[in-house]
């Protein structure tokens, strides 16, 4: 696996570097190495917090943590990838076989129950052409965490969302 690893306004000194590495090796076993992973550090609010972003074979893994330090935000996020990965074991498997997933022995999944089906509720609605300032507002009035719309300037469908640090996000579609 690939590992770049951020500061944001901080050094990562090169034992939390080497911790880093050594916690994302156990990754390994499910990932194949054209496994590309960022791990970013920073500091809030007298807070440690630590995201870990894994992109492998068109998939991605993402665990935002933050504690109190570093090394207990990285044991947290390292589990909380790795439960992702065990939740949805077949799915994986079957989108990935072709692309280097590997499937690990299965007594690695005996203390995870396995996610089978999603229950998707369907909603349908019509999507007018509005600014990314009026989707925020709609969002809003809606007191809804995203927003789908259609960009009056781009004509793309957009999603606006509430970020965890009270900011916002936009989303913007891109063909590959």
């Amino acid at each position: 696996m690939k590992l770049t690893i951020v500061g944001r306004q901080l050094n990562v000194w090169d034992e939390m570097k080497a911790t880093i590495e050594q916690k994302l090796a156990k990754l390994d076993k499910y990932l194949g190495d054209d496994a590309n992973a960022t791990v970013t550090l920073s500091g809030k609010h007298n807070r440690k917090c630590l995201e870990i972003t894994i992109s492998a074979s068109g998939v991605l893994f993402r665990s935002e943590v933050e504690d109190e330090t570093f090394r207990t935000a990285l044991d947290r996020a390292v589990t909380a990838i790795e439960r992702q990965i065990r939740k949805n074991k077949t799915r994986l498997s079957r989108k990935l076989r072709s692309e280097g997933f590997v499937l690990p022995p299965s007594d690695l999944y005996d203390d995870f129950e396995e996610e089978t089906e999603f229950h998707i509720r369907t909603k349908r609605f019509s999507i007018k052409p509005m600014s990314v300032e009026e989707a925020i507002m709609q969002m809003n009035l809606l007191e809804h965490e995203f927003f789908v719309f259609k960009d009056d300037k781009t004509n793309e469908i957009s999603v606006v969302y509430k970020r965890r640090d009270g900011d916002y996000g936009l989303i913007v579609t891109e063909d590959e």
